[in-house]
């Protein structure tokens, strides 16, 4: 299938390693001209050299004032105005509700919602003047199924995907689609260190814990970055033209409700 992303230009946020390279890579594949965006600036550069049309764009999402800077530099590299920007960061540190405190709260908010909203709000207007464009934010299965030991990014990515939804409604009839991808257990490194960490908590292997989580999936195994990248890459394309304001799980099964 073309998926109708040859010479479209996206922005993936965080980029550099699990989720977010396997998205940019995906859309590469397809075509589209990709934007390399993380932390760790060297290995955005190095990515972008190795995939056929990327330039990279090194930024933090935690600082303030991220998002517009991330666009511009977006922009510049391009030399063209962003057609899909897709909405994902690094996860809050593990804690349990009763663990946290309102600076958490606060900490997660920002890195979660606020610095999403902003760049939103930094593409969308040329999005519906030229009545096409694709958000499309990486959110979590703790948006339907809060995960235990995970309460900030169950609440973030929950907040996150309230305000996804709303205004999926408000820019519907422009020709920009807003959706969220919910992953479940997908062999990044961020899953083998939340596996790892359970592992010490409970005095086992992480290959035990891995292998006692994925008994819990009906697929029987973890997803793979290419396979979450994949369906990430078809909500960004021109065949999911009326695919908005939903949230698609891409986890093997894992959730037990429809």
């Amino acid at each position: 299938m073309d998926l109708g992303l040859r010479g479209r230009t996206a922005l993936v946020c965080a980029s550099t390693g699990g989720l977010g390279r396997a998205t940019a890579e995906a859309l590469a594949a397809e075509g589209a001209r990709v934007v390399i965006s993380g932390r760790r600036a060297e290995m955005a550069e190095q990515l972008a050299a190795s995939l056929p049309d990327a330039v990279a764009a090194p930024c933090d999402v935690t600082t303030p004032g991220a998002a517009g800077e991330l666009v511009e530099s977006a922009r510049a590299a391009l030399g063209a105005e962003l057609d899909i920007a897709v909405l994902n960061g690094p996860g809050p540190r593990p804690a349990t509700a009763t663990e946290i405190d309102a600076d958490d709260l606060r900490a997660a908010m920002e890195s979660l919602l606020v610095f999403q909203q902003s760049l939103v709000a930094q593409v969308l207007p040329g999005m519906r003047e030229r009545r096409w464009g694709r958000i499309l934010s990486v959110g979590s299965s703790g948006v339907l199924e809060p995960i235990g030991g995970l309460v900030l990014s169950n609440v973030g990515r929950s907040a996150l995907a309230a305000y996804v939804k709303s205004l999926a409604s408000e820019v519907a009839a422009d020709g920009v689609t807003v959706n969220m991808l919910l992953p479940g257990r997908i062999d990044t490194d961020r899953v083998q260190s939340l596996d790892a960490a359970r592992a010490e908590r409970e005095g086992r292997a992480p290959a035990e814990v891995a292998a006692a989580a994925a008994t819990l999936i009906p697929a029987g195994r973890y997803g793979t970055p290419a396979e979450f990248g994949a369906v990430a890459a078809f909500l960004c394309s021109e065949s999911a033209a009326y695919v908005t304001g939903s949230a698609v799980r891409c986890d093997g099964g894992m959730l037990h409700h429809l």
